[in-house]
């Protein structure tokens, strides 16, 4: 169990140890809540509350002119809060998160594989061209990586965990676009800020170099900075042999006798976590930790996740400082990159492996790469501008 600095243990009828990172209380200036997050059974009879439905993002752009008339603020309330479930592999994080979004009426946002990634907009899986690539570049996802972790000595899997990294990254801005956009909550399975973890056990049991586990780092430290932090953070803390229990038990391929599932990695995961990023997570976020060798009812969360007084924390406050802006265009402003400059954050992970040469791809077969991919189906153009595709009325299309 990991403990802070000023934290205490709630009542007895919780199934677990919970924490609470507390502060002397004070007033916020400008926040996006009023106090703490209600469930749908709490808000059962209650009026309905009178603001804008969601903005549809998505279809249309947030510029200034709609901004005049579409405060950000107008559709925050207690629930727009961004909470992350963290964990050992097999702990039960996403089934969790799925119940808590649905219990708090918030959005649930799974965690990103790499071989989603694989599947382009038309539904084309272009790991049918691994045999027309080099091997540096064909295919690796999930399944490989517990398969066979050193293949090319260790630099597939620190590209693919680099991967992880950056999907993580992209799946965070949709939350922060989402709640921005429509006031709605989001409860995230995993994020960018844990995706460490992973990288420190890989380093400690010889899978990547410490050069690989350097330029990681400097990936991380270069990126991170543009996020906002989430509002709480529910780990779920499983000893190494129920975590082992239960991943043999749920029989993934590959998994059970992969060199993931071994002692000594899962035990590099879950003191990382407590060391790495608990410890630095708990200075801006609430930290709820639980016992979860038997899985609790989720009521018993929802209860603790009630009583969490977001709202006590001052200007002057470490705390929940990414969610407190100037003013009204502080958060229009915010908004606006979250939701249409994603691509502009999202270069901040491209940092030039000028010391790190495991990861770097040949020109050679970077060319064959690019070559194979644009002539694969519905790759040549953006989505909705590949005739070959059936696409209709490209002539017409501004975007």
């Amino acid at each position: 169990m990991v403990f802070f600095s000023s934290c205490r243990v709630s009542s007895p009828k919780l199934c677990g140890s919970v924490i609470f990172v507390t502060k002397k209380q004070q007033q916020c200036v400008v926040t996006i809540a009023n106090r703490c997050i209600t469930s749908k059974t709490m808000r059962e009879g209650l009026p309905p509350v009178d603001k804008p439905p969601p903005f549809p993002y998505k279809e249309k752009r947030y510029n200034f002119f709609r901004a005049l008339f579409d405060p950000t603020t107008s559709r925050l309330d207690e629930n727009s809060k961004l909470i992350v479930v963290e964990g050992p592999p097999a702990a039960g994080k996403g089934v969790l998160a799925k119940e808590l979004a649905d219990d708090l009426g918030m959005a649930y946002f799974p965690s990103p594989t790499v071989a989603e990634n694989y599947i382009n907009d038309y539904g084309y899986d272009v790991r049918q061209l691994d045999d027309q690539l080099p091997e540096s570049c064909k295919s690796y996802d999930e399944n490989d990586f517990l398969k066979d972790p050193m293949r090319l000595n260790g630099s597939k899997a620190a590209r693919f965990q680099l991967s992880k990294l950056a999907l993580r990254y992209k799946c965070y801005l949709e939350a922060l676009a989402h709640i921005l956009n429509t006031g709605q909550g989001v409860v995230m399975d995993r994020s960018p800020y844990s995706d460490l973890v992973y990288i420190t056990a890989m380093a400690e049991v010889g899978i990547v170099s410490k050069n690989v586990y350097n330029y990681y780092h400097s990936v991380r430290n270069n990126a991170l900075f543009a996020l906002w932090r989430p509002h709480l953070v529910i780990y779920l803390d499983v000893p190494i042999a129920e975590t082992k229990r239960k991943i043999e038990a749920r029989n993934r391929p590959y998994e059970k006798d992969s060199k993931m599932a071994t002692p000594e990695y899962l035990q590099s995961l879950v003191d990382s976590y407590k060391k790495d990023f608990l410890k630095d997570i708990s200075t801006h976020a609430e930290v709820l930790v639980y016992d979860w060798t038997k899985p609790a009812n989720t009521e018993i969360v929802v209860e603790d996740i009630e009583r969490v007084n977001f709202d006590q924390y001052g200007v002057y406050d470490a705390k929940m400082k990414d969610w407190r802006c100037y003013d009204k265009w502080d958060w229009n402003n915010n908004r606006q990159v979250f939701t249409h400059s994603q691509h502009y954050l999202l270069a901040h992970l491209n940092v030039p492996p000028v010391r790190c040469p495991e990861i770097v791809i040949s020109g050679t077969d970077n060319k064959i790469l690019e070559t194979v991919m644009e002539e694969a189906p519905g790759n040549k153009y953006a989505k909705g501008f590949n005739a070959e595709m059936g696409d209709k009325g490209i002539l017409f299309k501004l975007s």
